[in-house]
């Protein structure tokens, strides 16, 4: 069963889990868990995707209830009309609040993209970024007796593919279990001593307005079990308390959740 964040008559929106596939894909003939599939089954109607989170990222993923709305959706999307906020743990102390403008050549991928031209140009790629949180913890990582974590705050104002993990990657900051752009070595440590076995980037909230009523919708989706052990290893519990777990009375979740 996923964590329904919201659904009304024309839209529902889930908490993706970390390593679920939004939709069947050829490129992973042997998984046999989606998650529209999922939803579709659990609502017991059909749903349109309207944007994708890679496989590794978790939070909010919307969806349409209709190929309409799915539409509009996807025209929000695709204006820059949606207000997507990510939370990430970072290599390294990343302080401040700044704006990185760093174009990016799309990445291709190796057998869907093999027939694409290979004559790129850099795409523009803006993210806002903030530093809410570091700490630095006694577990040796590469050459230094101690690591070091920050906990960021990002708001992509462009969709390019990976662009929120390039772009740490390119502040020598690598999000935490990113094995493509990310630090290796870094990665292990946060496994062994801290239990991060996965990326650590979680799609926390989405604003917009709903396509058919009009009416400004927040989307919010809690942070995962990893997550949370990770925030109370690092003494960080507080610093995201809107999406930190939070235990509801039996039947009141869907209805606080709505009403935020």
């Amino acid at each position: 069963m996923l964590d329904i964040i919201y659904q009304d008559e024309w839209l529902v929106a889930v908490n993706k889990p970390s390593g679920w596939l939004v939709h069947r894909s050829w490129l992973d003939r042997h998984e046999k868990v989606f998650v529209m599939q999922t939803v579709r089954d659990q609502i017991g109607k059909h749903v349109f995707t309207v944007h994708r989170l890679d496989r590794p990222t978790s939070g909010v993923l919307l969806m349409g209830l209709s190929s309409e709305v799915g539409r509009l959706l996807s025209q929000q999307f695709e204006n820059h009309q949606i207000q997507k906020r990510y939370h990430a743990i970072t290599r390294g102390w990343l302080e401040g609040d700044e704006v990185l403008d760093y174009p990016l050549i799309e990445e291709l991928d190796k057998i869907a993209d093999k027939h694409a031209s290979q004559e790129r140009t850099p795409q523009p790629a803006v993210t806002h970024y903030r530093g809410l949180a570091t700490v630095e913890m006694p577990v040796p990582a590469g050459r230094y007796p101690t690591a070091r974590y920050s906990l960021v705050e990002l708001a992509p104002q462009t969709g390019r593919k990976h662009q929120l993990r390039r772009h740490l990657s390119h502040l020598r900051h690598p999000i935490i279990g990113d094995s493509k752009h990310g630090d290796l070595r870094q990665n292990r440590a946060a496994a062994e001593h801290f239990g991060c076995q996965r990326l650590m980037l979680h799609a926390s909230h989405l604003e917009l307005s709903h396509p058919v009523t009009g009416e400004p919708l927040t989307l919010k989706a809690e942070l995962d079990d990893t997550w949370m052990q990770v925030m109370s290893q690092f003494g960080w519990r507080g610093r995201l308390g809107d999406i930190e777990k939070v235990e509801f009375a039996a039947g009141n979740r869907q209805d606080e959740i709505q009403e935020s």
